[in-house]
């Protein structure tokens, strides 16, 4: 027997080191469904695709950035940051609003798209191997 299948959301996480160029590199993924009450994140740093284009580049600053993401949407306390409850992120559904909301830093979100599945941490998986890899 087949699962139902629930809805879903996601964005794709871009790497955009100089945000003057609009230049990127997609390095992750996060996904929520509210009706699997699920939201989580996958990211793979690719070092040497990353440093030839952008030779510059801080990876461990964008690590520790996805790192954080990824932090906020299990609720773990991320180091240096608050706490998502204190953000007023109460919700899955507050956090990835505000994982989604653009902003003008190296990791960005990119625009919110919509799917069905059946299982949202496979298709997590299946996005990130589509998107990143």
């Amino acid at each position: 027997m087949t699962s139902p299948m629930v809805g879903y959301q996601y964005v794709a996480l871009r790497c955009v080191p100089r945000v003057d160029r609009d230049e990127f590199v997609n390095v992750g993924v996060v996904i929520h469904s509210q009706d699997a009450n699920f939201l989580d994140c996958a990211f793979a740093l690719d070092p040497d695709r990353l440093q030839s284009l952008f030779s510059d580049i801080d990876l461990v600053s964008v690590d520790a950035t996805l790192e954080t993401m990824r932090a906020i949407c299990r609720e773990e306390p991320a180091p240096g940051r608050c706490a998502p409850d204190e953000l007023g992120l109460n919700g899955l559904g507050q956090r990835f609003g505000w994982l989604a909301a653009p902003r003008s830093t190296v990791v960005q979100p990119g625009p919110v798209h919509g799917g069905l599945t059946s299982d949202p941490a496979d298709e997590l998986q299946r996005l990130l191997a589509l998107l990143v890899n």
